[in-house]
């Protein structure tokens, strides 16, 4: 068979593989998330079969997905709401980092990796999967919850920061000068500074320049300014995913309802080859031994991200189940930190282990997340009443679960 007939036999195959995934996702109540990424994992490189002929296609398809997954995240907010949020949440973002880098940065240490060891596998840890989360909020229809303001504000600050961290990993990779990799700090941070201000100031102006009532002609406009957006926000050093999420903060009022009905079944198809090539590029043989030192890792580290969001909600005087919710919402870890390992890999600057254990590490989270986020509620819920259950000395008080 020729090339093309390989690869359309392949996509087609895989797209009604996830459809039958997500039928039996949506059977069971749950996020298709897990199935996704388990079904790559299995067709990838050292699975049963390896889908080599679409590998091209997966990469941009799957980075298309991130994009419209952010994008359609920040149309849910105003800019006005984002500035908010991020100055009522700055204390939580320090917490957060120091939570969750802190144990990938000590176990490179003890393993004998090194400073440079240390930086990438806490920036593995620390950061939640934005794509991931966005997602399982979604499915899970928990976007309009009280507690989601708080995880979002969370995820923005960490993907800020990634804009700043991103760069200067890459300069201690290459080896640059204090000087070099300030400059490319300096870059990113300008750049995230002129797209956040043209959000807030220009917001309406850019809401009209999209809308139209002419369905073909406004979803092209919406694919092309995010593809653009994102394109430029790369190529000065700040995430693609940063750019769409501002870019969607910008678009407000009837233009963002309507780019809302139009991208969701986009956002859907483009999503779920993000999850699968991730299950894809993860070569299973090389999970088992580093399988023990994963599992202990990604028990400590769910255990802080559940601790970020539940401090973090109640300080912002969320209830006891938004409190869980917000803090379990926050353990998927996904394509960020596989951009970390990558590039650590690239560079041939850490060890074959770090990277199996980075790999290992992020897609136990990937399942993980969106299974706990689903059943946190069923779970928590006999332990909540315990604790609202009326003394015999008081009126009674129903059960709320905000």
């Amino acid at each position: 068979m020729g090339e093309t007939a390989v690869i359309l036999i392949e996509l087609g195959a895989v797209f009604l593989g996830l459809g039958l995934l997500g039928r039996m996702a949506a059977k069971f109540g749950m996020s298709p998330v897990p199935l996704y990424l388990v079904g790559g994992l299995m067709f990838g490189h050292g699975g049963l079969i390896d889908l080599g002929g679409i590998s091209e296609f997966g990469e941009i398809a799957s980075e298309i997905g991130v994009i419209l997954l952010l994008l359609m995240l920040g149309l849910e907010y105003t800019a006005r709401e984002l500035v908010t949020g991020l100055k009522g949440s700055w204390f939580a973002g320090i917490v957060d980092f120091l939570l969750n880098f802190t144990p990938g940065a000590g176990l490179a240490l003890l393993m004998g990796w090194g400073a440079t060891g240390a930086l990438v596998l806490g920036g593995v840890t620390y950061v939640s999967s934005s794509g991931i989360i966005a997602k399982v909020l979604s499915d899970l229809g928990r976007l309009g919850n009280r507690e989601t303001p708080v995880v979002l504000s969370i995820l923005v600050l960490e993907d800020l920061a990634m804009a700043i961290y991103l760069p200067a990993l890459t300069a201690t990779l290459a080896g640059l000068s204090f000087f070099g990799g300030l400059r490319t700090v300096g870059i990113a941070l300008a750049a995230i500074t002129v797209v956040l201000l043209a959000a807030l100031r220009f917001g309406p102006q850019i809401s009209r320049l999209i809308h139209s009532a002419d369905q073909e002609n406004f979803l092209l406009k919406l694919i092309g300014a995010a593809l653009l957006v994102a394109g430029v926000a790369s190529a000065l050093q700040v995430s693609a995913a940063v750019g769409a999420f501002l870019l969607g903060i910008a678009i407000s009022g009837s233009t963002a309802s309507s780019a809302t009905k139009v991208l969701e079944p986009l956002r859907d198809l483009f999503a779920a080859m993000f999850f699968v090539v991730f299950g894809l590029n993860t070569d299973p043989t090389t999970i088992p031994a580093v399988l023990p030192m994963a599992i202990g890792l990604a028990v400590v580290t769910s255990a802080t991200k559940v601790l970020t969001g539940v401090w973090a909600a109640k300080r912002a005087g969320i209830g006891v189940p938004g409190r869980l919710r917000a803090g379990v919402a926050l353990i998927a870890r996904g394509e960020f930190s596989i951009v970390i390992a990558g590039l650590a890999v690239a560079s041939g600057v850490v060890t074959g282990e770090l990277a199996a254990l980075a790999t290992a590490y992020v897609l136990l989270l990937a399942v993980l997340g969106p299974v706990a986020a689903r059943f946190v509620e069923p779970l928590s819920r006999p332990f909540l009443r315990k604790r609202t259950r009326p003394s015999p000395t008081r009126p009674d008080t129903p059960f709320v679960t905000d």
